[in-house]
């Protein structure tokens, strides 16, 4: 039986203050993710789950078993895809030629990920993904969906359920999306995108 656990931060608590405070990474990894995990193990007992790996989960289930499995995979490559802030963060190599093809500028790729993350009503996540030919596209997930579900392969995301930036941003998500920006390891998403 698979038995699945809280991802381990590749960071201190407090190393991705002031863009993400340590209060705001306790919660939401410590506490909401916690739960995520927790909730998933006890649901899956005795199902033909129980023996799946993660996104294969997300990709076949519903209801309670995929809003937990989906929160597991869209938190575990949201905290995953983080760093030290820097300054004139972007992406380098293959991954930047192909959101230039694909937006037209790095700027242009960075406003309609924000617009797209900010519009997304309730709770839910946006994304950057590649399809099976590499090609980039956006898309708005409502709730634990996960872009898996569409044949995509899941390379960037920034979280848009409140819990994810209330305590330092309150309703000003779209000020919590611009500042994600410094934060963003390009080296993890550049290998997801290999």
């Amino acid at each position: 039986m698979s038995t699945f656990t809280l991802y381990e931060l590749p960071y201190s608590a407090n190393a991705l203050e002031p863009i993400i405070s340590a209060q705001t990474l306790s919660f939401h990894h410590g506490k909401h993710l916690q739960g995520y995990v927790n909730n998933l193990n006890n649901l899956i007992v005795g199902t033909p789950y129980e023996n799946m790996p993660l996104e294969e989960i997300v990709r076949k289930a519903d209801g309670g078993i995929l809003n937990n499995a989906g929160q597991i995979l869209n938190h575990n490559l949201y905290f995953g895809q983080f760093a030290v802030s820097k300054e004139d963060n972007a992406p380098k190599g293959k991954l930047a030629e192909a959101i230039i093809a694909q937006f037209g500028s790095f700027d242009a790729f960075q406003a309609e990920f924000v617009s797209k993350g900010t519009a997304l009503f309730g709770s839910g996540w946006v994304w950057l993904s590649a399809d099976a030919e590499g090609g980039l596209v956006i898309t708005q997930e409502t709730n634990a969906a996960n872009p898996v579900q569409r044949g995509l392969k899941p390379l960037l995301t920034f979280d848009v359920w409140e819990h994810a930036y209330y305590l330092d941003y309150q309703n000003r998500r779209a000020d919590h999306l611009n500042a994600l920006w410094a934060i963003v390891n390009w080296d993890v998403i550049a290998e997801r995108y290999r």
